[in-house]
């Protein structure tokens, strides 16, 4: 057993007194870190790896770690490499799907070094030594939170505890939420990690605000800016549908713990994935109303961040789609539909974005020439954050030339940071084109003010352009769903004509006035409203009106000079494209980013930082980017709408990282001594005894004496379940093998083909599951089909009907029913197929143990050789069914001559392809002739026949 080498003292990149002392604490003990995000953990991960690495004959592996981070691992730890000149440092070696080779893997470990492994590839490696635990230097684990006792990380530290009880293990978190969720969760979490301190380091630690707030402090302005009227109206309406969804669904589930179901809590990311995890155990009791509000509320709170980032076109676009997605089939009634749209703060919503994009001008007689119709003018409303941004970087340019900078080591440059690339490409398009004012002719009762205004930046060059592409766009749109409701019309063969209430032309086709789809009766233009039931209604307006308001936005002159967006680039003209520029001219747009926003600071060293949109973690990066570096001096614009849902977002998300340290903080205090003794450790004798005497008598068998555990054949493509993890739980080996025939091979008799629900579904649509029953009967004599659901998911077969996308009250009966009638002719097929419903894989684990209590041992090398080709007998090669089947339909194939066709040619279509003489070898005369006249039959000229 390799023992661990002490790391070095080598050149570190930590300037900072907190992440000093963190790294100190890391090389003296194994503790579970939870840093506040933001506070760099990869670099000290990165610091702490390098020295491991630069002191040499180590074997590190790191858990937990996904394809970016390791990008950034491996550049620090080759750029710490270079810096240190540490000649045993040989860097990160990324160990995924793209290897190939065992043998390449197993001298790749013989070597050390530091490897990120996935976890499917590691716990796999470690169960069939050929990466040997003992040899492991020490784990380092990222996302110590996801570690739950189901997960494969949690497995891989139970193997590598079992073996190996002097390997470091190190494991760091930066989301202190899940340590805080549940009964005493910390030493729960730490159980799992196997470990005992527990080292916490929120932004409120002494140490790390000294270091932050120091000398060096980044210089920060606080801008609020105002929201229009009439976005302060859509949120409003928004909101209030929210809290009416919220009081709905708690009034029709009384019986569940709901203190958290508020409007604060509903601001939260994942809000509506916490209401759906409480409903989940229940979701075939609830009502399909229930269902229909926890749908909707993810599609509220979704507006809710829309409105403040999309602009009034995209925005309305927006509302487009979701009011066609959320429209109710023809014929329905109000029961089938969301509930929010009858609200009045619903009408609101639509109305007051249509405003903000064009309204309707009484005293203005169409072009069309068409009186009795009102025209339309743009209204175009420009978000407030984009004059206030072109302010921004015009007070930067006026510093910039009236008050050059000292010298320092920042490169000048204007750095704009964004919540998503939307708002990226967003941005660069009003940036872009904020100077280019089209010429179009002015209303005559415009104000001196506005002609003052002429001059400053404006995004009418871009909402101009966004205004015609949307109403392109809603053409075809209308069309689309015109001809959807004239087919939905006649597969309901009119009835929807005949019901009540829906009165007005609700034909197969919409009237031919009019470009919009016809909803709840009544012939609607751009007044809208509300049809009879209630519902809001759509709002196609008539060609006339359209003709209006592209007249209004037609392209000009100034508009047609600009240069479209190079969608693909043929390296042509290139110098019309591409120049160098300086750093100082430059202004970057990039998208908050997580951990990699320290490599853009850190690449592009702005002087100014734009924060478009607020996020707590940025501004922690740029303290500790401006506390690390004397020689730079940044100056951070930090932007956010006041009174807005985003302000109260930033301020709620600071204040819960908060509480849950503070959480921590009082549970590791009164924590008893976690216990981390792994139960394979130090086996029970009398566990061992009596596994000893195990008498199997079954039918009058010899007394068997094994001192062996018990094993199970596992195919390694079943170790992205948790399965596996919970059967080594229980002291139960586990062989991992490539299994051609079954997942489970429990005793030389039983098989178990596993499948989850959704697995399920899918293998009865393509045929796959019958075909996997048939060659387990092949191979073994009691095959078993596993039918597992999700611990945290209700035991029934019915939620699942959701997975069609529809939510129509009669979905869930056809989903389950048609689920059911194929189970029963999967057992009207294999009268002997056993089927095991599963709950959950605690269960399965149970009962694995007592199917294997009266069984043998199962043999791996066996089970690995079942379903694969063998040299003994041409008939018992294991060639795919499906063809021969087809190929037994043929005219002249027989039983007898099948097997020299199939063992003598590929594929059907060479069969098909092959003459009469080349036939005859295989198969006789007369069976050639026939098989060749069958597929030289020209099928066209005799269906004209």
């Amino acid at each position: 057993m390799s023992t661990t080498n002490a790391p070095q003292p080598v050149k570190l990149s930590l300037p900072l007194e907190y992440q000093q002392n963190l790294f100190q604490e890391l090389r003296a003990e194994d503790e579970l870190v939870v840093l506040a995000r933001g506070l760099g953990l990869l670099r000290l991960v990165t610091n702490l790896l390098h020295s491991y690495d630069a002191a040499g004959n180590n074997l590190i592996v790191i858990v937990g770690a996904d394809e970016r981070e390791n990008g950034w691992i491996g550049e620090a730890l080759a750029e710490h490499a270079a810096i240190s000149a540490a000649p045993k440092a040989r860097g990160l070696t990324v160990v995924n799907t793209d290897f190939q080779s065992v043998g390449a893997r197993e001298k790749m470990y013989a070597g050390g070094g530091i490897f990120g492994i996935t976890s499917r590839i590691l716990v796999v490696d470690l169960l069939t030594g050929l990466l040997d635990p003992e040899s492991i230097t020490g784990l380092i684990v990222l996302h110590a939170d996801r570690v739950i006792a189901t997960s494969l990380e949690a497995f891989i530290l139970r193997v590598y505890r079992q073996k190996n009880k002097i390997g470091f293990l190190k494991a760091f978190a930066d989301n202190p939420d899940p340590f805080t969720t549940g009964f005493s969760p910390l030493s729960t979490m730490m159980r799992n990690l196997f470990l005992k301190k527990a080292s916490l380091w929120p932004r409120f630690h002494v140490t790390v605000a000294q270091s932050l707030e120091g000398k060096k402090k980044a210089e920060v302005i606080e801008l609020e800016v105002p929201m229009t009227d009439s976005m302060k109206d859509v949120q409003q309406a928004i909101m209030e549908c929210v809290e009416v969804s919220i009081h709905e669904l708690k009034k029709g589930n009384p019986g569940l713990e709901m203190d958290d179901w508020n409007l604060d809590s509903a601001l939260l990311k994942n809000f509506d994935v916490m209401v759906r995890r409480q409903l989940d155990p229940n979701w075939h009791r609830v009502s399909w109303k229930t269902r229909q509000i926890v749908n909707d509320l993810t599609v509220l709170r979704g507006l809710l961040a829309s409105v403040l980032t999309y602009d009034a076109v995209s925005f309305l676009q927006h509302l487009d789609t979701i009011h066609a997605a959320h429209s109710p089939p023809p014929g329905s009634t109000r029961q089938n539909q969301s509930p929010w749209l009858f609200l009045d703060a619903a009408q609101t919503i639509f109305d007051t974005a249509r405003r903000r994009v064009y309204s309707a001008n009484a005293k203005t007689i169409s072009q069309s020439g068409d009186s009795n119709i009102e025209s339309l003018r743009p209204v175009l409303e420009e978000l407030p954050k984009w004059a206030l941004l072109a302010e921004v970087l015009e007070e930067i340019d006026r510093d910039l030339y009236f008050e050059p900078p000292a010298r320092d080591d920042s490169n000048g440059t204007i750095l704009v940071m964004c919540s998503n690339t939307d708002t990226c490409r967003q941005l660069r398009d009003y940036l872009q084109t904020m100077h280019v004012k089209p010429k179009v002719p002015k209303p005559k009762n415009v104000d001196a003010e506005e002609a003052e205004d002429a001059h400053k930046p404006s995004a009418a060059f871009m909402m101009r352009r966004r205004l015609r592409g949307y109403l392109n766009w809603k053409r075809q749109f209308a069309q689309v769903s015109a001809t959807l409701f004239a087919e939905n019309q006649k597969a309901i063969n009119g009835a929807a004509d005949s019901r009540p209430g829906h009165g007005g032309t609700r034909g197969g086709r919409a009237p031919s006035n009019k470009r919009r789809r016809v909803r709840g009766g009544g012939n609607m233009g751009i007044s809208g409203g509300r049809t009879e039931t209630g519902v809001i209604a759509q709002y196609f307006e008539k060609p006339g009106e359209v003709a209006d308001l592209m007249a209004e936005v037609q392209i000009t002159e100034e508009e047609a000079q600009q240069k479209d967006d190079v969608a693909a680039d043929p390296l042509e003209d290139m110098e019309d494209y591409f120049q160098l520029y300086e750093m100082q001219d430059l202004v970057v747009v990039h998208a908050y980013d997580g951990d990699q926003d320290e490599h853009v600071l850190e690449e592009v060293k702005p002087r100014y930082i734009i924060m478009y949109e607020p996020d707590a973690s940025f501004i922690r990066r740029v303290e500790v980017y401006r506390s690390s570096h004397n020689d730079r001096n940044v100056r951070v614009y930090f932007m956010y709408y006041g009174g807005s849902v985003e302000e109260q977002r930033y301020l709620y998300s600071v204040r819960r990282e908060k509480d849950a340290f503070t959480k921590l903080i009082k549970e590791r205090a009164s924590m008893s001594l976690v216990i981390t003794v792994d139960p394979h450790g130090i086996e029970d004798p009398q566990e061992a005894f009596l596994r000893t005497v195990n008498t199997r008598i079954a039918g009058g068998g010899r007394l068997a004496a094994t001192a062996q555990p018990p094993r199970v054949v596992v195919d390694v493509r079943e170790f992205r379940s948790s399965l596996p993890s919970l059967l080594h739980g229980r002291s139960i080996i586990i062989v991992p093998c490539m299994l051609t025939v079954g997942d489970y091979i429990l005793s030389p008799n039983i098989c178990v083909e596993r499948k989850s629900i959704n697995d399920l579904i899918s293998s009865f649509k393509d045929g796959r599951l019958f075909t996997q029953a048939e060659t387990m009967f092949q191979h073994y004599k009691s095959p078993m089909l596993l039918i597992e659901f999700d611990q945290n998911k209700s035991f029934t077969l019915e939620p699942f009907a959701d997975l069609s996308g529809s939510l129509s009250s009669v979905a869930p009966t056809n989903v389950s029913s048609d689920l059911q009638s194929k189970l029963v002719l999967l057992t009207l097929a294999f009268p002997k197929l056993r089927i095991i419903w599963s709950s959950s894989p605690y269960q399965t684990a149970e009962i694995f143990e007592s199917l294997k209590a009266q069984e043998d041992e199962p043999d791996p090398i066996a089970a690995v050789q079942a379903g694969l080709e063998k040299d003994m007998k041409a008939e018992d090669q294991a060639f795919n069914l499906e063809p021969q089947e087809m190929l037994a339909k043929v005219p002249g194939i027989t039983p007898k001559n099948i097997k020299n066709v199939v063992l003598e040619t590929e594929n059907i279509k060479e069969v098909a392809n092959m003459s009469q003489a080349e036939l005859e070898p295989l198969v006789g005369k007369v069976s050639g002739k026939a098989i060749h006249e069958f597929f030289s039959r020209n099928i066209m000229e005799e269906g004209d026949e």
